[in-house]
């Protein structure tokens, strides 16, 4: 979220090793891959050999999310008239790109300005007024300028319904908690972005907040609603390895998947794709 990671193949790798995510090593990832001669044969169609490196499983991740395009919510049907939004989704749509002007009476959201165009993004640095005082630095990690302290990437909302929890830390577990932290809960800080400064929170009413999350639940693509895998035990008892445990290891699931996979590392990536609960 602070950018660190300069493509995607080295950010694939990262939260394996990050002690707050899985707290896993490399090398443990790779050992533990070894000691099944059906990954080998996996890597052996993939790459062409069947020595198992962190290079390749970082390359096989990395193609494998570059074929996950999500193209088909219910916004993007209403778009080209294949659905319809609701009334209350509609309001949400308009609340969303309309910029909030209380001098004129005009309510709105001015979500757009941080996450606009058919990515619902931008590919800028903010921060959005979680903190007053940084326990993260986020962006100013990487640069050390003064001026990034507190910010963050700008993420998609694409699929935001499926992809909580929210921020970067993960604090708030509802979108509904989202939205209110927009209403109510923003911190003054030296780095806040602007946009958000000026507002000083977004006055809406309880129905309009019901209407903006209506319309992110809009951007939901259903192929990437996963169904959570059978327990640790129903899969070690199956022979199927949990691949990255790590100290969380207990939450994995292995969930084989090739749909929409293309290339070489489809064999591969039947027996890696991992979903958690």
């Amino acid at each position: 979220m602070g950018g660190r990671a300069p493509s995607l193949r080295e950010q694939v790798i990262q939260p394996i090793q990050n002690p707050i995510e899985m707290h896993e090593t490399l090398a443990h990832v790779v050992t533990k891959l070894s000691r099944y001669e059906s990954y080998a044969q996996d890597f052996e169609r993939a790459f062409g050999s069947g020595e198992i490196t962190a290079d390749k499983i970082a390359k096989a991740l990395e193609q494998f999310l570059l074929t996950r395009l999500s193209f088909d919510s219910k916004f993007d049907r209403a778009q080209t008239g294949k659905a319809k939004l609701t009334a209350e989704e509609e309001r949400g749509f308009q609340l969303f790109t309309t910029e909030h002007d209380s001098g004129n009476g005009q309510p709105g959201a001015g979500c757009f300005h941080c996450h606009g165009g058919p990515l619902f993004r931008s590919r800028d640095f903010a921060n959005n007024g979680l903190d007053s005082m940084f326990k993260d630095l986020g962006r100013y990690g990487v640069t050390k300028n003064e001026s990034d302290k507190g910010k963050f990437a700008v993420p998609s909302l694409r699929n935001v319904e499926i992809t909580g929890p929210y921020m970067h830390d993960g604090r708030f577990g509802t979108l509904e908690e989202v939205i209110e932290h927009y209403a109510t809960g923003v911190k003054l800080s030296q780095t806040l972005d602007s946009e958000i400064e000026l507002k000083h929170g977004i006055p809406l009413s309880q129905e309009d907040k019901r209407a903006l999350v209506s319309f992110l639940k809009t951007l939901t693509d259903e192929q990437f609603r996963f169904t959570p895998g059978p327990p640790p035990s129903t899969l070690l008892s199956a022979g199927k390895p949990l691949i990255l445990g790590g100290s969380f290891g207990e939450t994995c699931r292995c969930t084989p998947s090739a749909s929409r996979v293309k290339g070489n590392s489809r064999h591969l990536l039947q027996n890696i794709s991992l979903t958690f609960s």
